[in-house]
């Protein structure tokens, strides 16, 4: 069975009916469980009336690096943050690829959400993208010895993997994998070891081969663990058991959910 650990199920382009349909589909794939993160605090309760009657989805709450202009207070975070069905904390972190001009409200927003997930001990989810340095050092400035999270939809360096990985988070591996370009993030999954690995597809986006240029979905993620599963040189269950199992040791509350 697989997780999708990551996607956003309330920006799909369709109706309830159609989300419900998306996730049977997902479901006959052998997709169990479904990380819906949250981007905006400000749209959290929509997003969680969204997806509220599936029981097998579990939900974040945080403001994403590029939603600045949604950026809440350290205090409206955490009080969301603090309900009993937030399973983790963000997508947060930092982007300066393609928005450069808010790095210092960017930089606080990281800062505010690594404090309330070591004060509620929840998960990080983290998006980073030409700021290597910058995530790494404010984990490790920042974050309390029990925090631990997910670097998600990784582009970046084996370098950056492995000193996240050193601090205790995971590597979640998106359709990106697939893509043509993606010489360099290919030789990264081979050296990340599986019991550090999870699997996503942060649909809508990034839809793997051979669904590009189509509105991705959770249950694209099987492309991508087969993708991952050959440059691994596992079988597909392999990789479906292992990525399953970080992800319930990761996000604990999820697996109280689904028990």
């Amino acid at each position: 069975m697989f997780v999708d650990s990551h996607c956003h199920l309330d920006r799909l382009k369709q109706g309830p009916q159609a989300l419900a349909e998306t996730l049977d589909f997902a479901r006959t794939r052998g997709v169990e469980h479904f990380l819906c993160v949250c981007v905006s605090v400000k749209d959290y309760d929509s997003m969680l009336d969204t997806v509220a009657q599936f029981d097998d989805v579990s939900v974040s709450c945080g403001v994403h690096p590029l939603h600045q202009d949604d950026a809440c207070t350290y205090e409206e975070l955490l009080e969301k943050a603090q309900r009993d069905e937030v399973v983790a904390i963000g997508e947060t972190g930092l982007d300066y690829f393609y928005s450069p001009e808010s790095k210092e409200v960017q930089l606080t927003s990281f800062i505010d959400h690594i404090k309330v997930a070591n004060e509620t001990r929840k998960p990080l989810i983290i998006h980073t993208r030409d700021a290597r340095e910058d995530t790494i050092n404010l984990l490790r400035t920042h974050k309390a010895p029990h925090t631990v999270g997910v670097l998600h939809c990784f582009t970046e360096s084996l370098e950056m993997a492995q000193a996240a990985i050193d601090m205790g988070f995971y590597i979640s591996i998106s359709g990106i994998v697939t893509f043509n370009s993606a010489d360099e993030l290919r030789e990264v999954v081979k050296a990340v070891p599986l019991e550090r690995l999870l699997i996503e597809t942060d649909s809508p986006w990034l839809a793997p081969v051979p669904h590009r240029g189509k509105q991705n979905q959770p249950g694209y993620v099987v492309e991508v663990a087969e993708f991952i599963a050959e440059l691994k040189g596992v079988s597909v269950a392999e990789l479906a058991r292992i990525t399953t199992e970080n992800f319930y040791t990761l996000f604990s509350r999820a697996k109280m959910q689904a028990a």
